[in-house]
């Protein structure tokens, strides 16, 4: 029953395309209904990846899902640049590598079952995160005396992107290649074969990001519908929205028993926005009248910092734990209260 209704309302992604470009609703209306939209595509992009990961195993299964998911997020970016919103792009990137890592995470170890995890890609994924917050400090450093978007820290930001874009795809080749050849042998039975779920994929993730761009168009009519800052509704609501694909995907992956992939999909997304999303932001953003700065504020690489080293903790002992798992999602709690203080730059 559960599925038929998720397949259903998979027309919530033409409706809310409809309401947004034909029908011309409402800002708050559309926020509404595209973030219901992106429930079932996330589900969607979900289902998708556990099929493809039958035939790839795990790791390859989480990078495709990290993937995917992540184009949203990409996207979202680049809008909000071109609509010169630096604090917006910062503050969605530095709440996306949060929220991936102690939210999604957290909640797949409490809704999956106690399993034995893949701990030295695990904390490879944590590692580039961690590299990447020391790469961003110079420019944090920049940003906190002067303008956060000046050419000066525009310019520091690229040898940091170029460093980080080479690192994440020398270490993401080098575990995937590490992956035991056991993996992915044998598909079960009914599964979908491998073009068919990265066709489902692909349509899923191109949907996803047009309906999260309407959203995101459509998030400061709520942000004054419901009082909040402009830097809460990027590093928060933003970050979950971009991120639905991987939060969906994962916790069903999660509910299934599938813990291994879970938690790739949950870590490897968090490095990935960390080492490719964000540098590679950067850097086309250079095409653009006004290039984005890595300038996060203080509180923004504290946050990805302390979440780096509390999931390093976690999963040092190579298993899943519900009791971990909540310790997780109370520390994103925390986060976002502290943002919730912070307010605006």
């Amino acid at each position: 029953m559960a599925r038929k209704l998720l397949w259903a309302s998979l027309a919530l992604a033409p409706t809310t395309i409809f309401l947004a470009y034909v029908a011309h609703a409402g800002k708050v209306t559309l926020f509404i209904v595209a973030a219901i939209a992106l429930v079932p595509l996330a589900w969607l992009i979900g289902e998708s990846t556990e099929h493809a990961a039958e035939h790839t195993g795990p790791r390859v299964g989480g990078f495709l899902n990290a993937s995917f998911g992540n184009a949203p997020e990409l996207i979202i970016a680049l809008f909000a640049i071109a609509d010169n919103l630096p604090d917006v792009v910062r503050g969605s990137l530095a709440g996306s590598v949060i929220s991936n890592l102690l939210l999604v995470f957290g909640i797949t170890e409490v809704f999956g079952r106690t399993a034995l995890l893949d701990r030295r890609s695990l904390l490879t994924q944590v590692g580039l995160v961690g590299l990447a917050v020391v790469a961003f400090l110079p420019t944090v450093v920049l940003g906190h005396h002067g303008d956060p978007n000046r050419h000066s820290a525009v310019l520091a930001s690229i040898p940091a992107s170029v460093v980080l874009l080479v690192l994440y795809l020398g270490v993401t080749i080098a575990n995937l290649r590490a992956q035991p050849q056991s993996a992915g042998e044998q598909p079960a039975s009914g599964s979908w074969r491998f073009p068919m779920a990265l066709t489902a994929l692909g349509i899923a993730t191109a949907a996803t990001a047009v309906v999260s761009e309407i959203l995101v168009h459509s998030l400061d009519a709520f942000a004054h519908a419901v009082g909040l800052s402009q830097f809460f509704i990027s590093a928060v609501i933003v970050a979950i929205v971009g991120n639905a694909a991987e939060h969906g995907g994962a916790v069903v992956i999660a509910h299934r028993g599938k813990m291994p992939l879970a938690s790739e999909i949950a870590i490897s997304s968090s490095a990935q926005v960390a080492l490719l999303v964000t540098p590679l932001v950067m850097l086309v953003s250079l095409a653009f009248a006004n290039p984005l700065a890595l300038t996060f504020r203080w509180v923004e690489i504290g946050a990805m910092a302390a979440a780096a080293v509390i999931v390093a903790y976690a999963v040092q002992d190579g298993e899943s734990s519900r009791r971990e798992g909540f310790a997780l999602v109370a520390a994103y709690l925390a986060v976002v209260a502290v943002f919730f203080v912070a307010g605006d730059r």
